[in-house]
């Protein structure tokens, strides 16, 4: 029998299953996806929020606890679990090494207009290569792993783990670790989450920015089994990506980071939010959210000139248009509203010494909503649009864990099933996003959960040896 069955094939189930091995029991994963497209959501992430009290290899200056910690809590308004939160965020500070030793390379600091270079750590290669990595080292290191194996229910006695099952076939285990994702590519999951506005579903506009895999099966069935869950069926890290992206596996290269240093207005014309509100790391995951309640779920990120070359340029170009109404007409946006939201925001700004790099002191006046911090006139053509839609990348709905990673069932926890990833993120992230925290906490309960895991079958074995002598 399996010491420790772990079942997803993303980040955090590839972390429990390394420190499992290295624990000394013996592993299988079961990864949903076929091998071409293994690793979920992990593929498509490029860095980890990573705290250190002063410069470390790849990471200049210092982010400190605290801060770290601050930044989290603005993000999440305070829905998240402090203790849960800060085993990420010190696990986050030494976990380099290890996944250095497991085949993961860190390119040098980036500097420049993502104003991450103190904060993340940025994969050389991406998400792919981490992932790609990580599966080179469990197979060196003996773990068994099967594609093609999408897990559809387990089986429990009261709240212990005894087998999975992938339709009629049953994989006992004497422990499991879930992290088999959410359910961000369950659009009638997404429906009944999100609801209906004028009779039309809002999710039916939604783009899935992350793996087309994670369909919530097994998430669905823990919590009908009554495992306690934590977290709001409709937040997620939702970002606004350009409309024209593919329905699934986007993945970073369908981002548009020029928001902070344009307007965005809905179809009617209308700004609906502070674009300068936090630095674009900080804040660019609430912009799915955002433009979701907005008519049509769409929205139009608004530059000029002045924009070119301070933003990662997008992968598809902008809409492009030498004078304002010839822009507004080509995004079918009615004209005089568009250029009376653009003229009102023109006349507001207030230019101080404009400096992308920092919370500077150009903002508006008198206008609603305000523009708080690189407000500039939108007045050097040519001028650029993009459309944007919600782009989801994984869901916050999911099971209620503590330090030890275990599954809950009316409060008690199970001795031997445990949870990870994006499965019990919500934990953390009850709302909102900042950049690279799902890879910190993902990696961190990934480690708790494989050495948890390993520690339980030991516990297991122990017991079964005593009752044969």
């Amino acid at each position: 029998m399996i010491d420790v069955l772990v079942i997803g094939g993303g980040n955090a189930a590839l972390c429990a299953a390394l420190m499992a091995r290295e624990a000394g029991a013996s592993v299988l994963v079961l990864e949903a996806a076929p091998k071409e497209w293994r690793g979920g959501n992990s593929q498509h992430t490029r860095n980890l929020r990573c705290m250190h009290d002063a410069p470390q290899d790849v990471l200049v200056d210092a982010y400190p606890e605290e801060e770290y910690w601050q930044d989290l809590l603005k993000v999440t308004g305070g829905l998240t679990d402090e203790k849960l939160a800060r085993i990420a965020i010190k696990a986050s500070s030494n976990c380099r090494d290890w996944m250095r030793g497991h085949g993961v390379r860190f390119q040098p600091p980036l500097s420049g207009a993502l104003h991450v270079a103190r904060t993340n750590a940025f994969f050389m290669g991406g998400g792919k290569a981490l992932v790609n990595a990580y599966y080179r080292s469990a197979e060196a290191l003996g773990v068994q792993i099967r594609y093609n194996a999408p897990v559809d229910s387990i089986e429990l006695d009261g709240e212990r783990f005894v087998a999975a099952r992938i339709g009629s076939e049953r994989i006992e285990a004497r422990t499991c670790v879930l992290a088999a994702g959410g359910f961000e590519s369950n659009r009638e999951w997404l429906r009944d989450a999100w609801g209906q506005v004028n009779g039309q579903w809002i999710a039916d506009n939604f783009l899935i920015r992350g793996t087309r895999f994670n369909m919530g099966t097994l998430l669905k069935f823990m919590i009908d089994a009554g495992a306690d869950t934590i977290g709001d069926p409709s937040q997620s890290h939702c970002v606004a990506i350009d409309a024209r992206a593919p329905l699934y596996d986007g993945g970073i290269c369908t981002r548009v980071d020029c928001v902070s240093l344009g307007v965005v207005l809905n179809r009617d014309g209308d700004r609906f939010y502070d674009e300068g509100e936090d630095f674009w790391p900080k804040r660019y995951a609430i912009w799915g959210r955002l433009v979701a309640q907005q008519p049509g779920q769409i929205a139009y990120s608004v530059i000029d000139s002045k924009a070119v070359g301070r933003f990662m340029p997008p992968v598809f170009p902008g809409t492009r248009a030498h004078a304002l109404p010839e822009l507004a007409r080509a995004m079918k946006i009615d004209e005089a509203r568009f250029m009376n939201t653009i003229e009102s925001y023109n006349a507001a700004c207030r230019v101080g010494t404009f400096n992308h790099a920092v919370l500077d002191d150009c903002h508006t006046e008198n206008l609603t909503p305000p523009k708080t911090h690189w407000a500039q006139p939108l007045d050097k053509p040519p001028y650029y649009a993009y459309a944007l839609r919600p782009g989801i990348t994984f869901t916050y709905l999911g099971l209620k864990t503590d330090p030890r990673a275990a599954v809950y069932f009316d409060g008690t926890p199970s001795e031997n099933l445990f949870v990870a990833g994006e499965m019990m993120a919500g934990n953390v992230l009850g709302k909102g996003y900042t950049a690279g925290v799902g890879m910190a906490i993902g990696t961190a309960f990934g480690r708790i959960a494989g050495t948890q895991a390993a520690l339980a079958a030991r516990n297991v074995k122990g017991k079964h040896d005593h009752a044969i002598a």
